[in-house]
């Protein structure tokens, strides 16, 4: 252990700060005091931070470990309580003070209810496949010293496995049937995946072969664990509950509305949504079907169904979608310097193909690298269907992600989404690392949809992609209502693909996939809707304040360069 990194990774993010008070001091070291603790103890979450000095531990999953993490939380969150007077701290510690606590509470809300770690077998893909990931794919040091960390990585593997069957009892089934596929992804890891960064210093990992077979082998035997003796007994239910559900939600999303409030927004939405998504298929039905008559333009379903259908004729599939993401990633660069909408980073970015590991919960995703990493290149990561789909089922899911659609995605996850906010959330610097690391999903999803509804009122792909755009919103809207209806009110999968299917005019592939992912997750898929709610009411109070000096590309800078905390905080940061 190198006591002194934490320090310099701190004064790596100081800003110059006057005048701070006995208060901010006091409050910079119990901040520093949990988080350096909190990055001990999850060793993954600390690399994936881009801090290396726990890279070749792997998480205890153990009673004990858990314990004393619970203990260590209540009493930092005893020692936040002397902070309430916010007139007492400067700059970025009246914000982050907030923010430590609401990530306490979560954290032991998630240890004392929610103890995901007795029926969560996803929950151990972290320790046995992404912390091996997490080292091979990022180039923050040299092969020589990297590999060292690997192999005691892969040596803990078989402690970590020992400690999921010692812990795991009731599991819901969809998330063992899940565990078991992401588990032959980290198999498959282990066995070859591990080369690209192998390869770069054969002398240090000329004898790790034996210990990649024992590792590989403790997985398989995992992996039938999981079939056999986990999988009968995998009884327990996907849904969380009412009461758990709102708890976590309020958790996740750090907003001021209520669950009751977000679902009637949600439902108002839709109509909203739907109105607007037929009035911009019905020039496209006329143009694409110019022999209809008059009572079929006023079927509004079947003349967007129509249009969304003819869209979805072009289409990639598994073997073109990585190379026209990467083709959609430069146009959608392009646009977005030429109509000069926010400042656009100079970082590195690959498009590559979604790791066989980290499947089955979401077509793609952006990784960035952490905001303690000094340097590093964003990922896009877009997945193939799975190998045991139909034909027929791989020709939906990429008729959902057609050429149109995927620019919409690329949109979201990388320009000026995901990619392009997170660039800019890595350079704000504050004295504590609160903000850095505990960053708001609710912010960072709901700004990559707002940017597609930005990139379309800029005309982006003209409207066959404002199609998918407001699609993309349906789906964004039955997100949230699925999510609450599911976890909360018993929602059954026919309601759910009939709202997905019927009401978002979304193909069955990603009807299916969708109802999948709300199974294995709770309280994210209402992100999306919640934030980007949030960002649309803050840029139009900007508005009205501003009037005619409100400068788009201004606001837009402005808004990004706060880190990602919750929008009530950015609302607060811009005097809105």
């Amino acid at each position: 252990m190198k006591p002194t990194l934490i320090v310099l990774l701190v004064s790596a993010l100081l800003p110059i700060t006057a005048f701070a008070t006995p208060e901010d001091d006091r409050f910079q070291k119990s901040a520093k005091d949990y988080v350096e603790g909190l990055l001990e103890a999850n060793p993954e979450y600390a690399t994936e931070l881009g801090d290396h000095r726990f890279d070749d531990r792997l998480t205890d999953y153990s009673d004990d470990a858990v314990t004393k993490e619970l203990a260590r939380a209540k009493d930092v969150r005893q020692q936040i309580e002397q902070f309430n007077d916010l007139t007492k701290l400067t700059g970025p510690n009246r914000v982050d003070v907030r923010l430590l606590k609401d990530n306490l509470d979560n954290e032991i809300f998630g240890i004392e209810e929610l103890k995901e770690r007795e029926w969560n077998p996803l929950l151990y893909n972290q320790s046995l496949a992404n912390s091996l990931y997490l080292l091979v794919a990022r180039d923050f040091a040299p092969a020589e010293r990297r590999i060292p960390n690997l192999r005691k990585r892969l040596e803990g593997i078989p402690a970590v496995i020992t400690q999921a069957k010692a812990n795991l009892k009731h599991s819901p089934k969809i998330h063992t049937e899940t565990a078991i596929e992401q588990t032959q992804g980290a198999i498959s890891l282990v066995r070859e995946g591990l080369s690209p960064l192998l390869n770069q210093a054969p002398q240090v990992a000329k004898d790790l072969g034996p210990i990649q077979e024992k590792t590989a082998k403790a997985l398989e035997d995992y992996k039938m664990w999981l079939q056999k003796d986990l999988l009968p007994r995998s009884d327990g239910d996907f849904r969380l509950g009412a009461d758990k559900f709102r708890k976590k939600l309020r958790f996740a999303l750090a907003s001021d509305l209520s669950m009751e409030e977000i679902m009637q927004r949600a439902r108002a939405d839709l109509a909203q949504t739907q109105k607007a998504i037929y009035e911009t298929a019905l020039p496209l039905y006329k143009k694409y079907f110019p022999n209809t008559g008059k009572t079929a333009l006023g079927d509004k379903k079947k003349v967007t169904v129509a249009v969304l259908d003819k869209l979805a004729e072009q289409h990639p599939d598994d073997n073109t979608i990585v190379g026209y993401a990467q083709k959609i990633v430069r146009e959608a660069t392009d646009f977005t310097k030429q109509h000069d909408l926010v400042t656009v980073p100079e970082k590195p970015l690959d498009v590559i193909v979604m790791p066989e590991f980290k499947r089955g919960q979401g077509i793609a995703y952006c990784d960035s690298p952490g905001p303690l990493e000094q340097n590093g290149k964003t990922f896009f990561a877009v997945e193939p269907t799975p190998k045991d789909w139909t034909a027929q089922r791989k020709e939906s899911f990429f008729k959902e992600y057609n050429n149109y659609m995927c620019r919409d995605l690329t949109v979201h996850e990388a320009m000026p989404g995901h990619y392009l906010q997170l660039a800019h959330s890595n350079e704000f610097r504050a004295p504590t690392l609160v903000r850095a690391i505990f960053q708001s999903g609710t912010f960072v999803e709901g700004w990559a949809v707002y940017c597609e509804q930005l990139m379309a009122e800029q005309s982006y792909g003209g409207p066959e992609v404002k199609m998918q755009q407001l699609k993309m919103r349906l789906r964004v809207i039955c997100n949230a209502i699925i999510d609450q209806g599911i976890h909360a009110k018993n929602m059954s999968e026919k309601e759910a693909m009939d709202l997905m299917m019927k009401e978002g005019f979304q193909q069955e592939g990603e009807a299916v996939a969708k109802w999948k992912r709300a199974r294995l997750s709770s309280a994210q898929l209402s992100t999306y809707f919640v934030g980007v709610a949030e960002q649309l009411d803050l840029r139009d109070r900007a508005k009205a304040r501003d009037g005619t000096a409100f400068n788009l590309k201004n606001y837009n800078d402005t808004v990004i360069s706060f880190g990602s905390p919750p929008v009530k905080y950015v609302r607060e940061l811009m005097g809105l």
